[in-house]
């Protein structure tokens, strides 16, 4: 809002805006695109915006010009562009879906055309998957199983900058098998928290114990673990993932990653075209769009095969089909016994990905 205040001091006929909701939550996105609209409505602006967050301001816009990759664009209403562009928000995704006509840009206008579809799918059962962890109960005549053992667990954690408190006296646990998002309003302590818990960020009181190695000692704090040690145990993605990568192109820093992690040369590399495939390696890291920095980054992380893997924003630049498959990324890792905790504003990408929702 600043930004776009400073902007408008000039009193621009054309207002352009890169990405203005990438990086705030639901209510902040609002309070922002509520402001924009004015401007168009009131002072009659003309506002160009690029955007992947497409749910968020697709219903505010006029017209949609949609960049298809090789050189041409496609420019018309937004019902007729999404129609067929290869990115569309879910409310558009489920109206192609329904067959519906014209397509919802908004979740009020799905509303309007989906009775029938409500009573026909309340004849199927949802696909609940089993939730992890020690509140898991499941009716049985049989002896009920231990709780799972927590992959980590915090206790009593506290963050204080100052007199202003960040984190106040937090429990968690994260379990193996299990992806937990972390939710909660700009500037409510999320990226505190997970640099806590990662052991590297500043703590005021509490302690975060993951599982020890060594001989004679059941846990550790992630505070005390040596660098080579916490790689493998609690792995962090940050918000701004490009201040993890410091070496020229991209093939050196996954040579680098390997070597760190002391796995066989080529790992990183293999998990990085997993992530994004066809990336050059000779490419300069800070010349990578915000999702291949991302990817590159989580490569890296991963390249230790951390048992922990904390995600600050990571769906932040990320166009639908990378937040699909970093989706499938997070449910694999998951699924192969992995603890996951990603932060996040992006209520869809949770609701595809997430077990567990801890807000702040």
């Amino acid at each position: 809002r600043v930004a776009i205040g400073s902007v408008l001091t000039a009193h621009p006929r054309v207002l352009v805006l890169d990405e203005p909701t990438s990086a705030l939550d639901p209510t902040a996105a609002e309070d922002v695109l509520a402001a924009v609209t004015r401007l168009v409505h009131d002072l009659g602006v003309t506002v160009v915006m690029a955007e992947h967050r497409l749910e968020r301001v697709v219903q505010h816009a006029d017209r949609v010009v949609e960049l298809r990759g090789d050189g041409t664009v496609l420019s018309g209403p937004p019902e007729q562009v999404l129609a067929t562009s290869t990115v569309a928000p879910p409310v558009v995704q489920l109206g192609r879906l329904a067959g519906w006509t014209p397509l919802p840009l908004s979740i009020r206008d799905a509303r309007r055309l989906a009775p029938a579809l409500r009573e026909r799918l309340g004849r199927v059962p949802p696909p609940f998957r089993t939730a992890v962890g020690p509140s898991t109960s499941t009716p049985s005549t049989s002896t009920p199983s231990a709780p799972t053992p927590s992959a980590l667990a915090a206790r009593a954690l506290s963050v204080a900058y100052g007199s202003t408190v960040a984190v106040r006296e937090v429990d968690l646990e994260l379990h193996h098998g299990a992806v937990v998002a972390l939710m909660g309003r700009n500037g409510s302590g999320k990226s505190t928290l997970l640099w806590a818990l990662q052991g590297s960020g500043l703590r005021t009181r509490g302690a975060v114990r993951v599982p020890s190695e060594r001989s004679g000692a059941a846990t550790v704090d992630t505070a005390d673990l040596a660098p080579a040690d916490a790689r493998r145990r609690v792995g962090l993605v940050p918000q701004t993932a490009g201040d993890l990568l410091y070496l020229a192109t991209v093939a050196e820093e996954c040579a680098q990653a390997d070597a760190d992690a002391g796995r066989p040369a080529g790992t990183c590399d293999a998990l990085l075209e997993q992530l994004v495939p066809g990336i050059d390696r000779r490419t300069h890291p800070r010349d990578l769009s915000e999702g291949q920095r991302l990817s590159l980054v989580l490569a890296i992380q991963l390249t230790a095969t951390p048992e922990v893997v904390l995600l600050d924003e990571p769906t932040r630049g990320l166009d639908y089909p990378a937040k699909a498959a970093l989706a499938s990324v997070l449910r694999h890792l998951a699924d192969t016994g992995h603890a996951v905790m990603v932060s996040t504003h992006d209520v869809e990408f949770v609701a595809t990905v997430a077990d567990r929702v801890v807000v702040m």
